[in-house]
Formats: C-alpha cells, structure tokens, sequence
C-alpha cells in the first residue's frame, strides 16, 4: 500500500474518533453557553460513546457485506451531519442528538482499518495497520490539544464547525481516491444483513478463541488506557500544581510522543512477533504506573510515564488488530467490531473507577487500579500463550504468524469457513 493512501486511512481514523472524544475539554464552555448544570455535563461525553457503542454493534458488520469505500464515504458524510447539529444547538437536546448521530457513525473508524487491512498484502498488514491506527490514538489525544485552541480562538462551536468541514472533505478524498472494494471486483457473494449479525454473534456464542483472549487483553488494555486519561486531569489540576486546562491538555503530546513511536509495532507482527509484542509492551504499561503515579509529588516521571504507556497501549493494539485480521480473512470488519466492543467496555470502565477511587484513595488508588488493569491483561496473555503451547505439542508445526499448528497462530481454531461452517 502507498504512503498516500496509508496516510488517508490514518486521517479519517483521526478525525472520525475525534468526534467523540472532542467535548471533553470544552465541557464547561458549553455548559455555561447552554445553560446546563454541572451535574448534567457528562451526558455530552456519554452521549457520544453510547452510540459509538451501538454503532459497533450494528453498523461496523455491514463492512462484511457492502461496498466499502461507499459505506465509509457514507459513514463520514453522516458524522458530519451529527458535528454540523452540534454546532447549531441552542438547546442541549438538540447538541445530544448531533453528538449521538457522529458518535454512532464513527464506527468508520472500524470500517476504515479493516478495509486497509484486506487492500495490503499479507506481508505488509502489519506495517498498514500500525500507521492506520495511529490515527486513532492521534484522534483520542490530539483532540484535546486542538479543541482547547479552537475554543479559546473562536468558542465551541468552532470545533465542531471544523470537524464537519473535514469530514465533508474526508468524504470526497474518499470516493476520489480510494479503489474499489476489491470484494465488488471478484464477484465474491456478499452475506445478508442476518447472516452477517448472526456471524458476529456466532464469534462471541462460540467463544471464538482469538476474538476473547484478544478481546480480553483490549478490555484491560483500555481500562488502563482510560484509568489514566480519564483521571490524570485531577492530581495535575490539584496542589501543588494547580496547572491550567491548557498546560493539562500539553501532556497529551507526550501521549501522542509514545504512540507514534510504537508504529514500527505492525512490523514486528509482520515478522511474526506478534505474541512476543504483545506480551513485552504489557510488561511496559504494568512498570508504567510506577512514573505516573508520581503525580502528587513530580511532573517528569509523570512525562516519561505517559510516553511509556502509550507506546505500549498502541503497541498491543496493533498486534491485536493484526492477528485478527489475520485469522479471519473473510469477515474483517465483524471481527474488529466484536473486539472494539471489547475496548469501549474497557475505556468506559477505567474512565469510571478512576475517578470513583480517586475521591477515595487519591491518586495513588487509581494509580495502584491502572497498574491492575495492565497486569490482568498481562495473565491473560501468558495464559493464552501456554494455552497455544500445549496446542503445538499437538498439532506441531509453526503456523505462519509465530504460532502454533499448521493452521496459523491458534492451531486448529480457525479451519471453518467465513461463518465457522466447518467440513
């Protein structure tokens, strides 16, 4: 795949997940423009993830049975239509309804990453998928960054009036420049709407064993993912440093230092490490916590922290979304939608605990809790690869992707055909 066309994939992640994660740092600016109580702010963010969440659901598997590149055009088009209400909104039912139609068609994200990842060739996934979904991290963090100095130019409405303008020309980009899904120019027979839920059920109801042990380390993953972003904002904003929501906002630089860096992770999956990636970046994010639970009493560590954690967060992602691809060829996009599932779960948990147990505890508790989060996710890992240990002693054979059994990484797991009717 060109570095064009890698690169467009990487923005549309970008400013798709964007979406839902850019109110966030203008929370009290549009509260005190709309008139809604504190208390009722984090509907506005809530708002958003739930129809992410249902968009995950129903919407991501119709990448298994449509055109592609018109379903992801149409998804864009239809997000901004959600970021152009939202910046009209004079009430705050119609700023929910905007955010709830963006968040719900930001599952293009997911589209997006399954598409880049059938148009590479199997020897460069990997590489695709590492620099696509950096967009996504660039996205969650980036927003923040550049909502806070739209927003002090031009006041709120502004982002959203800037990220509709780009979806808009997201959409052309996309219809200009992208090939045909390569699916429309095989003939290959396209499963109904039905057939294609019941398939992503038919994953989780046959506890398809790389959907949940990679499902499982995303939930943890971004539990700890979000135990940090949810929850940094308070000892930073707090004494001794009492720091502003701008300088807060800096350190998502840091974050975005560390997941870019972790790009070269696709690499290491095409390779074959994908296991040993995996299982070394979540020893990182466990030793991570160590720094950033120095915020009380010192800001480096909190900087080199952030970097490690997100490296390792981007790293493990990558691999993740790699041998997924991988062990399901014919239904992509059902397979990263049941595992994002799995990631907006976990993100909605950690951003939860964290500032429960931070009244509770400090920082120092929801420190203790993201380090937990990374270390479940680290037992699931080593449980999975004893798992597929005893399989290659089995089956034999080293399977193409660095594991075991001569049906690739899980053995005899992944023999069935694309709804799992096996012969």
């Amino acid at each position: 795949m060109t570095l064009g066309r890698r690169t467009l994939f990487a923005v549309i992640c970008a400013v798709a997940v964007a979406t839902v994660y850019v109110a966030q740092p203008v929370l009290a600016r549009i509260g005190a423009d709309l008139g809604v109580p504190e208390a009722d702010l984090g509907w506005i963010v809530t708002t958003g993830q739930l129809g992410y969440l249902i968009g995950l659901a129903l919407l991501v598997p119709l990448g298994d049975m449509c055109d592609r590149r018109t379903l992801i055009a149409g998804h864009l088009l239809l997000a901004a239509t959600g970021m152009a209400l939202a910046a009209v909104a004079d009430r705050l039912w119609l700023l929910l309804v905007g955010l709830a139609l963006a968040g719900l068609f930001a599952v293009v994200v997911q589209t997006t990453v399954a598409f880049a990842a059938d148009l590479s060739a199997p020897g460069g996934r990997g590489r695709t998928l590492g620099a696509v979904t950096s967009g996504v991290i660039v996205g969650i963090l980036g927003a923040r960054v550049l909502a806070g100095g739209l927003a002090a130019l031009w006041g709120w409405r502004s982002v959203y009036v800037a990220l509709a303008l780009l979806l808009v020309a997201l959409t052309y980009l996309v219809l200009r420049l992208l090939p045909a899904d390569p699916r429309s120019a095989n003939g290959v027979a396209r499963p109904s709407y039905g057939e294609v839920l019941g398939g992503l059920g038919g994953l989780f109801r046959d506890r398809d064993r790389v959907l949940v042990s990679r499902g499982l380390i995303a939930f943890f993953l971004f539990a700890s993912f979000g135990t940090l972003w949810s929850g940094l904002a308070l000892p930073l904003a707090a004494a001794p440093w009492h720091l502003s929501t701008a300088q807060i906002g800096l350190f998502g630089i840091a974050g975005l230092a560390g997941a870019l860096g972790a790009a070269r992770a696709g690499r290491w999956a095409d390779a074959g490490r994908a296991h040993a990636v995996t299982g070394g970046a979540l020893a990182l994010l466990a030793v991570s916590w160590a720094a950033t639970g120095q915020a009380s009493r010192s800001l480096w560590p909190v900087v080199v922290g952030v970097v490690v954690l997100d490296f390792a967060v981007q790293a493990v992602h990558v691999s993740n979304q790699h041998l997924l691809t991988a062990a399901h060829v014919h239904r992509t996009s059902s397979a990263i939608g049941g595992y994002m599932l799995f990631y907006s779960l976990g993100s909605a948990v950690g951003a939860t605990a964290t500032t429960a147990l931070y009244a509770a505890a400090g920082w120092a508790g929801s420190s203790a809790l993201g380090a937990a989060f990374a270390l479940c996710a680290l037992t699931v890992w080593a449980v999975d690869r004893h798992s597929r240990r005893k399989d290659g002693r089995r089956y034999g054979q080293y399977g193409q992707y660095g594991g075991y059994g001569q049906y690739g990484e899980y053995g005899q797991y992944d023999q069935c055909d694309e709804y799992r009717q096996c012969g």
